[in-house]
């Protein structure tokens, strides 16, 4: 009983002078608002961008050309393609626990249909290429191992190629001129959206790797090799197996290849988001601590102005402890109330950050618990020395002061 009647009388002395008791929560409320809001916009970001990882498959392995030295020449990661077919058939053939092993030959190109046309990236992929890439089609059909070996002259667009060229049409079996090659739709990707390199994953044409590299690139050599692992779990184990793989096709030759796997570059990604967040953390614990200095101050000018009320309260009997429990009391309901504030404003700075703005933002039930519950610390930590000096007070001196 003697907390809630404790409780009671701090709210009727916070609420005696209102001004002060709102510009006294008005810095918790701040601070905590800021804390939600800044949290919410980092684990916003941090999803989008696991979200964009995700998109190019999952547990997937890629293999990159290295840096390679010809002659007296060398040159950096990406400088000439040196990677093959038969590397990516001896990956998915001797590597256990590749599910699916794509090629990929990346070009450039002008293409045209129905009187107009568009520049695509034209990709000459594997038939795993999909699975690979977790990537399903929403109408049609995928190519075929019986179109790669024909080099048939088929292709599955993005749905932004779809929108360029065929304005709201059906593509499925119409014809697309690469190269003033005809292509046959025979399938249309689902919608993708933008990746974490900020390209277009839909603006993409799909042919036979076969077809690519004889009638549209004339290259012998591929881009990039893409595997996917049966588990995240087996990730690292069938890197250093390709890894191994590949060196010992080169016959001890330099390295000229790179093998990265989604974890890293996901890990890198993610490096960039907490420092981001840590930052913007640091400035909002900047808004907390400058709230809990304004209650303290507070709170010294209400043991000041009260001095004679706690004076009365001393002599009739009260002890030192009540006093010191009356001001801490206060101090932490005018934390909670304005930790409770605050989350209501973080919770709508951060929806109106993501409808205005447009930036991704996650709201996160643990931060808004440790928020309520940092406010009451706070409040303990800020209202202790100001609820200790009025519990020191003597009766005597506090009833004289004027």
């Amino acid at each position: 009983m003697r907390i809630i009647s404790t409780t009671v009388i701090a709210f009727r002395a916070l609420r005696r002078n209102k001004l002060r008791t709102i510009l006294a929560a008005l810095g918790m409320i701040i601070g905590v608002g800021a804390v939600i809001a800044m949290v919410s916009i980092g684990n916003g970001a941090k999803a989008q961008v696991e979200a964009q990882i995700a998109s190019l498959g999952q547990n997937v392995i890629s293999v990159f050309p290295g840096s390679m030295t010809s002659g007296g020449m060398r040159g950096g990661w990406g400088s000439a393609s040196t990677l093959s077919i038969d590397d990516a058939d001896a990956i998915k053939r001797e590597v256990p626990g590749a599910l699916g092993v794509s090629v990929e030959v990346r070009d450039r190109q002008q293409v045209l249909a129905n009187g107009l046309n568009w520049n695509t990236q034209v990709s000459g992929v594997s038939p795993d290429y999909l699975g690979v890439r977790g990537w399903p089609l929403s109408d049609g059909e995928f190519f075929t191992d019986n179109d790669v070996r024909t080099t048939a002259k088929v292709c599955v667009i993005g749905k932004t190629v779809a929108d360029q060229l065929f304005n709201g049409t059906d593509p499925i079996g119409q014809n697309i001129r690469v190269r003033n090659i005809p292509m046959r739709v025979v399938g249309i990707l689902s919608s993708k959206g933008f990746n974490f390199f900020g390209q277009d994953q839909d603006d993409v044409l799909l042919v036979p790797y076969t077809t690519a590299m004889k009638r549209v690139t004339r290259r012998d050599r591929i881009n990039s090799i893409l595997i996917q692992t049966q588990s995240p779990d087996l990730m690292e184990r069938i890197q250093a197996d390709i890894t191994s793989l590949l060196q010992q096709r080169r016959q001890g030759r330099e390295p000229d290849f790179t093998v990265r796997n989604q974890l890293e570059l996901a890990e890198a990604a993610n490096a960039n988001n907490r420092i981001m967040t840590i930052l913007l953390g640091c400035i909002a614990g900047i808004s907390l601590l400058v709230g809990a200095i304004g209650i303290m101050n507070i709170m010294l000018v209400s043991v000041t102005e009260r001095t004679r009320e706690i004076g009365i309260r001393l002599a009739v009997g009260a002890h030192g402890k009540d006093v010191l429990l009356q001001f801490l009391t206060e101090a932490v309901v005018l934390s909670l109330v304005g930790g409770t504030l605050g989350i209501l404003l973080g919770v709508g700075s951060s929806q109106a950050v993501s409808q205005l703005l447009k930036w991704p933002t996650q709201l996160s039930i643990f931060w808004m618990i440790l928020a309520v519950g940092g406010s009451a610390i706070v409040g303990i930590l800020s209202g202790f020395y100001p609820a200790m000096k009025a519990s020191q007070l003597d009766p005597i001196d506090a009833l004289r002061y004027e």
